[in-house]
């Protein structure tokens, strides 16, 4: 397969090349947009996203300030990620299911002056609006409280033409907050020519995307992932996309599929899971529009692959991608999917393995996946030494063991670190463990990952009472509502066990190996 040519001129503005150009093109009247009963043409996206920008102008954000989103997967994601670029400011999406110390970090961290949130997720920053010291003005997408700025009322008197601002194609453009395994989560910084290299590697290269494509995607625009499937890849194409503003449950997704007639479903492992488990009562669903049904976040089981194939004739192309490399790098290829395996190298990327010292490892034998393309990140905002850990000239440490077949397919073997991928969600076994150990019948908690009934990975806790509380089965139910009071919900341990001790190592450090063996 050979690489598409991505020629960036120095001089570049990428909400200009992907909004834009559409217009430029004849696609103004084309459908870029559906959702909850909306549709957006590239002609009223394009104005949305130039009212955007200018409301933002008015407030005072301009090159390179720092502008948060708090959205659901909506239009006014979609302008306000491209509206803060084409004048210049840089965009960080948040996760919409954290909590309110999650926002107060990322706030602070970002220095963001200017916030665009909705309605129902403004309440958790509300909680911390005075230890915010960066924060000046908030957008709020919905009914606004008094004293709050609307977004509705600010764009609708703000001007619908808009010059891009004058950047350049390695100009911060955005960036998307990374987890590690240890301390806080870490912003990648990307830059502008980021999502074309993607766009035209991944989404032309292996998916033949085209403009008469229609996307859904269960994964949202906050992820690295979902930005990829339900933004700039269509619009790079001048397709279609359908934006689901609610939680990506099975069922919505079965009725979003056949209502709306996509041809590209992205999903994670654990969607498809529970898509097929709810077809085991009885119900049945057309999913013939789709012509590719794509999977990343977390890697797909070969059971699993094989009983979506046999049941709906289509193929899962699985591959495996980060936030710092920006999108998938290693996937499988329509009519050559390798089920289990990542697949092969997208072209346009490069991949090492290598052992402990740095060495390449011989072809089948286990080792760190280092990936070079011009996608990565620069750097992660103020986190110098974490930098120079993770990102060694034009490769990327991506955390991540695999191996290599003699066909040249990638196959996953764990983690480098503890973290686990729950839901294709990064999960921090330290920050479970940090939950629990403060309900008041918990001594000590060691967090691992358990593969369920479909091979999928959640979080399984191993916990230490204190003297004199017996482990009741009430107990449990009653520590997993007490971690999802103060943690996002996905990150509860699915089960518990009560152990008397947990192994340690000489200097204290909890042996996971050991509770992974028991």
């Amino acid at each position: 397969m050979s690489v598409p040519a991505i020629e960036i001129p120095r001089a570049y503005n990428a909400a200009a090349d992907f909004v834009e150009r559409n217009i430029l093109e004849g696609r103004a009247d084309r459908i870029a947009l559906r959702c909850a009963g909306r549709s957006f043409t590239y002609g009223q996206t394009a104005e949305l996203v130039n009212r955007t920008g200018n409301a933002l102008r008015e407030l005072g954000a301009e090159m390179e300030t720092r502008v948060v989103l708090l959205l659901p997967d909506s239009p006014e994601f979609v302008a306000s990620f491209f509206g803060a670029i084409k004048i210049g400011a840089v965009p960080v999406p948040l996760n919409t299911l954290l909590r309110a110390a999650d926002y107060e970090y990322f706030l602070n961290d970002s220095r963001a002056k200017v916030a665009i949130a909705h309605q129902s997720l403004w309440p958790e920053v509300a909680k911390i609006r005075d230890r915010l010291g960066y924060l000046r003005h908030a957008l709020i997408v919905g009914t606004a409280e008094p004293g709050r700025l609307s977004f509705e009322t600010c764009i609708s008197s703000a001007a619908s033409d808009l010059e891009p601002a004058n950047t350049c194609r390695d100009d911060a453009a955005f960036w998307l907050y990374s987890s590690g395994s240890t301390g806080f989560p870490k912003a990648a910084v990307h830059l502008q020519h980021d999502m074309a290299c993607c766009a035209e590697l991944y989404a032309r290269g292996v998916l033949a995307l085209g403009p008469d494509d229609v996307v859904l995607s269960g994964a949202k625009l906050f992820f690295a992932y979902g930005l990829g499937n339900s933004m700039y890849f269509p619009f790079r194409v001048g397709a279609s996309a359908i934006l689901f503003p609610e939680r990506p449950r099975a069922e919505s997704m079965f009725e979003l599929i056949e209502r709306e007639r996509p041809t590209l479903f992205f999903g994670v492992p654990t969607l498809y899971a529970s898509m097929l488990a709810l077809l085991e009562t009885g119900k049945s669903h057309d999913l013939s529009s789709l012509r590719l049904c794509i999977s990343a976040g977390e890697p797909l089981p070969a059971e699993l692959y094989g009983r979506w194939k046999t049941r709906f004739g289509i193929e899962i192309i699985d591959g495996i991608g980060t936030t710092e490399a920006l999108h998938i790098f290693i996937s499988n290829r329509p009519g050559q999917v390798r089920p289990g395996s990542s697949g092969t190298l997208v072209p346009g990327y490069e991949a090492r393995i290598v052992d402990e010292r740095g060495a390449p490892v011989p072809q089948g034998e286990i080792g760190s996946l280092l990936i070079k393309g011009e996608s990565n990140c620069a750097h992660y905002w103020n986190q110098h030494e974490k930098s120079k850990q993770a990102i060694q000239g034009e490769w990327i440490h991506t955390g991540d063991k695999y191996c290599q077949d003699k066909d040249g397919y990638y196959w996953y073997c764990g983690r480098s670190d503890d973290m686990l991928k729950v839901g294709g969600i990064w999960v921090s076994p330290i920050e479970v463990e940090h939950a629990l150990v403060q309900h008041p019948s918990v001594l000590e908690a060691a967090v691992i990952g358990r593969e369920d009934q479909d091979g999928l990975v959640k979080p399984k806790a191993f916990i230490v009472l204190k003297q004199g509380v017996a482990p009741k089965s009430r107990l449990e139910q009653e520590l997993k509502a007490f971690v999802k009071d103060r943690l996002a919900v996905y990150k509860y341990p699915r089960w518990i066990s009560f152990i008397e001790e947990l192994p340690k190592t000489a200097t204290g450090k909890i042996q996971r190996f050991k509770l992974r063996e028991m």
